[in-house]
């Protein structure tokens, strides 16, 4: 049986939540965002050019902050940021922060699970998906009432959105990161390992400009949106 024959039998329909699971109850999970410090130089890379290093990590501080405030706005257990580097003016006073450990990112995913754990399960993201709801976190920690995990595809390939009943490294440590197929291997892990899966929709993560746009568009009211105006305007003007 291929691994899209396993996932039709296995996992849940994308979308297949209803209204109420989407938001109605209150969430038991804890809730975690794994991030880096937002330093010119250091975050979003890929985004410059055209945007400068420091438009970059204006634009990734920006989207920290709207998914953390998304997060303080989801009911949950306990919200805590896995962070590498120092915190700023982007962190709420509620959001507990925890130092990212190991090398690789499979390892910092999985020591964040680990260092979180206390119990209850838990719904870990990115700080790249500024257009993630209350809803959507909400629609997680419910899947993860009757699922063992609940996964959140990217739209390049990636995942943005992981959840785990029961946290165990041998789930993520050695999935390939940063990849096209990262999101198939890692979902194949946790089918192989006999868990049962909740699928939650596709979103795009803020690696490209043309995510940098597609996102803006997606969330228009968010700080994201009003730093990508921003950052044009600057342009417009000739101010690096």
């Amino acid at each position: 049986m291929d691994g899209e024959e396993r996932a039709d039998r296995e996992v849940s329909e994308k979308g297949s939540a209803t209204n109420e699971d989407r938001g109605s109850h209150a969430m038991t999970s804890d809730l975690v965002v794994i991030a880096k410090e937002p330093v010119p130089g250091r975050v979003k890379t890929r985004l410059t050019p055209p945007y400068t290093p420091g438009q970059a990590a204006a634009l990734a501080a920006a989207a920290l902050a709207d998914t953390l405030e998304t997060m303080v706005r989801t009911p949950a257990g306990r919200r805590s940021i896995a962070l590498a580097g120092r915190s700023g003016p982007w962190l709420p006073s509620s959001v507990r922060v925890v130092p990212q450990r190991g090398g690789g990112l499979d390892e910092r995913l999985a020591h964040a699970f680990d260092n979180v754990y206390e119990g209850r399960p838990v719904v870990l993201i990115g700080g790249d998906t500024p257009q993630v709801t209350p809803a959507l976190l909400a629609q997680a920690g419910a899947a993860l009432r009757g699922h063992d995990a609940v996964f959140g595809p990217a739209a390049d390939g990636g995942f943005w959105l992981l959840g785990l009943r029961v946290p165990d490294p041998r789930l993520i440590r050695g999935v390939p990161m940063s990849r096209p197929d990262t999101g198939a291997v890692q979902l194949s892990r946790l089918l192989d390992a006999g868990l049962s899966v909740a699928m939650l929709p596709t979103l795009t993560d803020v690696d490209t400009p043309a995510d940098v746009e597609y996102v803006a568009r997606c969330a228009p009211r968010s700080r994201f949106a009003s730093a990508v105006l921003g950052a044009a305007r600057r342009c417009a003007e000739g101010v690096r």
